[in-house]
Formats: C-alpha cells, structure tokens, sequence
C-alpha cells in the first residue's frame, strides 16, 4: 500500500491516536499517511482544545505525511455528513489507495456488507425504522433496532457504537462513490465516550473533561510529551458566544441549522430564556429522543451559520483540500495532488481564488471557525497558512 488516509478530529492527540498511526504505518506498511482532520470545531458540537494548526502539527510529528483540513460544514455535522465530506475529499485527491479507521467491533467484509445493505435499504428495513422512530428513540437506536429485526444477516452491533457507525458511514460513502480505495478497520482499546481516566490509552472524552477540572498534571501520561507542552486549558468561552447565539436567534433562524427538525427550535428557543448555562440548558433541551450531541451539533451550527441547505449545497458539489501541515521529507505529496486531484488544492491565500460558488461559501465557514476560535482563545492564527514540519 502506498498512500493510506484516515479521518481524525485529535481533541486532543493521544496515546490511542499514535497507536493507530503507528498501525498504519508498521502493520498495514503504508508508505505515506494522509490524515483528514476537523478544524477548530468537532462532530460532536464542541471546540477543539487546541487550534487545527497546532494538532496538525502534532499529528506530524506523530508520524502523518500530511494534514487536510475537513471543513467546517462537514466536520460539525452529523455521522452521515461527516463521513460523506471527508470520503468526498480523500476520494477526490486521486492518489489514495485505503482508509483505516478505528472501530469497537467488526471486520472488514462485515463493514462492506452491512455498508450495501444499507445503502439499498429493504421495505422491512425501511418499516422497522419508521416504527421506532415513531416511538421516540433516537435516529441511531432506531437504526440499530430496525436492522436487528430485519432479517439482513448483517452485524447489528457495527451500529451499536459511535466509532463502529462512522466507519460504517465512511464505507457506504466509498461505495456510493464506485470508489476503488478500500477500507481496513481497527480494534480500538476503550469506550469512545468514557469520561473516567485511564492508565495510558484513555478516552480523548476523559482527558477534555480533566482538563474543564483543571487536571493537567493527571492526563501527563495518556498522551505524548509534544502534546502536553501545547495543552494549557479547557477554552470555556465558547459557551458564551454559543448561548448569545441562540439568544440572539429567531425560532425561523433556528430552524434552517442542520438536524433542527420537528419543531426542536421551539424546545431550545423556550429553554434558553432561563437557563444561562450550556450544560443547563442541554439538560432541559436532551431527552431520549434528542441526544446530547446532536444538540450540541445544533448550538454550533447555529454559532457558525451552517444551516442545512448549505451542507446539501457542499456535498452536492466538488470544494478543496486545504493543506494545514505536511511533512518536510513528504512534501512530494503536494506535487502529486497538484497533478492527481479532481478539486483545489490550497496552500496559501491565492488559491482561495480557484474556488467556485458553492466552495467559497464552504470555505467561509472555515475562516469564520477560525475567527470565532481566535475570540474565544485569544490564539490568532493565519487561516491561509500551511505548516511545514
């Protein structure tokens, strides 16, 4: 194998994250490792502890060749859009022969079968998810149920977990792409969502949640020595500026952001008159039906003006890769991409000026990402910059 791709969001790089480098590299025996990471702000509709240059350059040193950022649209979205975009992207650079990620559970083919079944999905399929959904579970437990009682023959459980779902989503969007790159998952150590520390591998979850305590000192060994160097704290002030959005928004507003359905704007615009912090106001917000997260994604979205037409605008149409930092020894790639890529490959501030409409519009949400990130951390950072490590 020559070029392998994975998807990231290093919020913030640990121990678990050089474990899969290191699998990429020395078991898969990739040549060169392209990594697609999210900016400033993550799929779980949170800030990024630390500014996307900066874990880019961890990553490097860490052993990638190459980091490309996600855009902002795609990398605060929902599971499916989120795998959509990066998918788009890595397939788009011409030059990538596999992806690995990260799973609970799960083999290769087993992916790639439940990915078809998925992508063509059954009338019994189709009637099960309804009936759940219509019993007030979540998307993702609907889907997990309604697979169970379909009959497929698939592996439910490849749906039962977070990172087991975005593999599942990256594998059906090379499919639905007639994509030749192919997929590796693998075994990961721990719960995705544990916010308990560990002893070496631990969840990036329980390192972000030390670091709101304000315990450094006790995530010193999950995660390597460049790393901690870099940490300093948890970025609070992004609660503010997310809760004055809302404040700020119409129940209209609200109800153009991504996965702001069923009258979800009437619930958080309610709730958000009385209770003036993030975590109270998801406590009300939250039930059973609408998780933690995906009001998060919502609140974000909301700070950054993602609606849902421009997510469907962005993945309808080509955008870019943009370089945040590459390897010295690998800087080759950039030439290959350069002569390989179906979209633009930026670099420096000119080559924003190759973009069309619909990525212009997508990269304005990176620039704002980066904006809001550099108010909110007094860190300024060049958006149009590209590291060489």
């Amino acid at each position: 194998m020559k070029i392998c791709a994975c998807i990231a969001e290093y919020n913030p790089f640990h121990l678990g994250h050089l474990k899969h480098i290191e699998y990429i590299k020395n078991t898969l025996g990739a040549e060169k490792l392209i990594v697609v990471m999210s900016g400033n702000f993550t799929q779980r509709g949170e800030i990024a502890v630390l500014n996307k240059f900066t874990r880019a350059k961890e990553a490097i040193i860490a052993g990638a060749d190459m980091v490309i950022e996600l855009p902002t649209v795609f990398a605060t979205g929902n599971a499916e859009v989120f795998a959509k975009g990066a998918i788009s992207i890595i397939n788009s650079l011409g030059i990538v022969d596999a992806i690995c990620f990260g799973v609970e559970s799960g083999c290769r083919e087993e992916y790639v079968e439940l990915a078809k079944f998925m992508n063509d999905e059954s009338k019994d399929f189709k009637r099960a998810l309804k009936e759940q959904l219509d019993g007030g579970v979540s998307l993702a437990k609907a889907k997990y149920v309604a697979l169970k009682q379909s009959n497929s023959g698939c592996n439910a459980e490849l749906i039962a977990s977070p990172n087991n779902i975005l593999g599942l989503e990256y594998t059906k969007a090379l499919l639905k792409l007639n994509s030749k790159i192919e997929v590796y998952p693998m075994l990961r150590e721990g719960d995705h969502n544990d916010k308990k520390l560990k002893s070496k591998i631990t969840s990036a979850t329980s390192i972000r949640e030390a670091l709101k305590q304000g315990k450094k000192r006790k995530i010193k060994k999950n995660i390597p020595s460049f790393v901690y160097k870099d940490l300093k704290g948890y970025p609070f002030g992004f609660e503010t500026l997310v809760l004055s959005s809302v404040i700020t928004s119409s129940t209209d507003e609200l109800k153009k952001i991504a996965d702001c359905t069923e009258g979800l704007e009437n619930r958080i615009k309610a709730f958000s008159k009385d209770n003036h912090t993030l975590d109270s106001l998801l406590e009300k917000v939250c039930t059973k039906r609408y998780t933690e997260t995906r009001i998060r994604r919502i609140l974000t979205s909301n700070l950054l003006g993602i609606t849902q037409s421009l997510i469907d605008e962005c993945l309808a149409n080509k955008t870019y890769a943009k370089i945040l930092a590459v390897n010295s020894e690998s800087k080759e790639l950039i030439s290959q991409l350069s002569n390989k890529s179906s979209i633009p490959i930026l670099t420096r501030k000119s080559d924003v000026a190759n973009l069309k409409k619909s990525a212009l519009k997508c990269f304005e949400r990176d620039v704002l990402a980066n904006d809001l990130y550099s108010l909110i951390t007094l860190d300024k950072q060049n958006e149009n910059k590209m590291e060489i490590i």
